[in-house]
């Protein structure tokens, strides 16, 4: 890579400002790209350090091709990992334990280590129970050793979290949280899909499982290349809004569903800091929605949040490229504010996919048949409609398609196994992108400070909106 040639962060903006007057509830789409990482060369790659927690629980033995399965795809995932990564290998029942390095550490990938590790994994026999808390605990006392790393967990379990309390797993989760990215997997059908998507919300990863052991290996590698080609260790997103503003929601939409909000920082009175995890070369989109109350101001255009990105590396925060305003302006006009934004109706009827799925695994878990086809139903219209393969190919083992599958008119299917029921509830969190974002204006021109009429704030020279009451600059001003 070139000494000129920097990694490039990009952000856009999808929104329809206009919301009809007495309106307090805005949404965007902010869509991010990352560039130039995969030209990254020698010491510009970080250090990439990997955690590797694999269920040793007695449920393993039944079937014990499980077992098997599970240290197969562990196989695979160690070699998986670049030459000089750090690795260990943990296995997990009701407590947690150090199975390779034998000192309790972190070891660089070689063709040695590699080796004498999957020696290791070949002697893992079940017993025991299953503490997933514990495992996660573990696995951020080994990271910590190298905190300016690109650091990952990859776990698996064929239970549920039954050796610790439901408190002691949050607190866990809440500890890790922005220190390191984990991607859960499960196997067998003993797993619990709300478990395993509380652990990736928590830890900014994918939640996912296999219907065949033998789909086990190729998941793993595949998870542990994706894990090997990210270089930012974290990128967060900064929200500044308006006195008058505040948000509501920000959800990652693509290319995975989860919920950021609690995950928010405050860094000031106005101001809150999201982590998304780490990032190679990729895109991904996230919904916010803002809460704004408008109270005294007049029919006017305002910024009523300003969103910014901080990648960090090394350790560091720094900022990358321009920050971009989302801004409101109530109107009167009711054909202006009824229309929806492109990308935000898709980040809103991606939501309600998921909730359908949901609801149509809670009423059958229950046995009310009836409901579950109806959201099941549903969810198939809206899967059809979003062309959301993962998640119909999966419905489409629960029910059968007896008439347009528009209107979502489906029979729950005779020969449904408990298994794909769980397959499809944890599939709601894979997400696809909506239409093309409308082409970003790009940075405003260098000049002067900028001076508002109305309050007297001076604000940069690249803004648009007073940064102080944000209402807009008048063109030439």
């Amino acid at each position: 890579m070139t000494a000129d040639a920097q990694p490039a962060f990009g952000l856009a903006v999808s929104q329809n400002p206009y919301l009809f007057a007495g309106e307090t509830e805005m949404h965007a789409v902010l869509t991010v790209t990352t560039q130039g990482l995969e030209d990254l060369t020698g010491g510009e790659i970080p250090e990439a350090a990997e955690v590797i927690a694999i269920d040793c629980s007695g449920s393993m033995h039944s079937p014990p091709t499980k077992l098997r399965a599970a240290q197969e795809a562990t196989g695979a995932a160690i070699d998986a990992l670049r030459d000089g990564a750090f690795f260990a290998v943990v296995e997990g029942t009701h407590t947690a334990r150090v199975i390779y390095p034998k000192d309790d550490g972190l070891v660089a990938a070689t063709a040695e280590t590699r080796a004498a590790a999957k020696r290791a994994v070949r002697r893992l026999t079940a017993s025991g129970g299953t503490a997933m808390g514990s495992w996660l605990r573990l696995a951020d006392r080994l990271l910590a050793a190298r905190p300016t790393a690109v650091r990952h967990v990859l776990l698996l379990t064929d239970g549920k979290n039954e050796h610790e309390t439901s408190a002691e797993l949050d607190q866990v989760l809440a500890d890790c949280s922005g220190r390191f990215v984990c991607d859960a997997r499960g196997v067998g059908d003993g797993w619990e899909p709300e478990e395993l998507l509380r652990i990736v919300s928590a830890l900014n990863g994918t939640a996912d499982a296999v219907r065949e052991e033998s789909e086990l290996a190729e998941d793993f590698t595949a998870i542990m290349r994706a894990a090997m080609r990210k270089v930012v260790p974290e990128l967060l997103i900064q929200v500044e809004t308006s006195p008058f503003a505040r948000v509501r929601f920000l959800r990652q939409t693509f290319p995975t569903q989860t919920d950021l909000t609690a995950l928010g920082t405050s860094t000031g009175p106005l101001t809150t800091l999201y982590p998304t995890g780490s990032w190679g070369e990729e895109s991904r989109d996230f919904h916010v929605c803002l809460d704004v109350r408008p109270d005294g101001l007049e029919l006017l255009e305002y910024q009523i949040a300003e969103v910014a990105l901080l990648p960090v590396r090394a350790g560091r925060e720094t900022a990358a490229g321009d920050v971009r305003p989302i801004v409101a302006q109530w109107t009167e006009n009711t054909v202006l504010s009824s229309v929806m934004d492109s990308r935000v109706a898709h980040a809103t009827n991606q939501a309600e996919l998921g909730r359908a799925v949901m609801a149509g695994c809670e009423a059958y878990d229950e046995g009310d048949t009836e409901r579950a086809a109806r959201e099941w139903g549903k969810a198939v219209a809206l899967a059809s409609a979003q062309r959301n393969e993962k998640v119909l190919t999966r419905l489409h083992r629960l029910v059968d398609v007896v008439g347009d599958p528009a209107l979502g008119e489906v029979r729950i299917r005779t020969d449904l196994d408990l298994l794909d029921v769980k397959l499809s509830e944890v599939s709601r969190s894979h997400g696809t992108r909506g239409p093309e974002a409308e082409p970003d204006p790009g940075p405003h021109p260098a000049g002067p400070d900028r001076r508002c009429e109305h309050c007297g704030y001076v604000s940069s020279a690249r803004a648009k909106f007073c940064e102080g009451c944000g209402r807009t600059f008048e063109v030439g001003a």
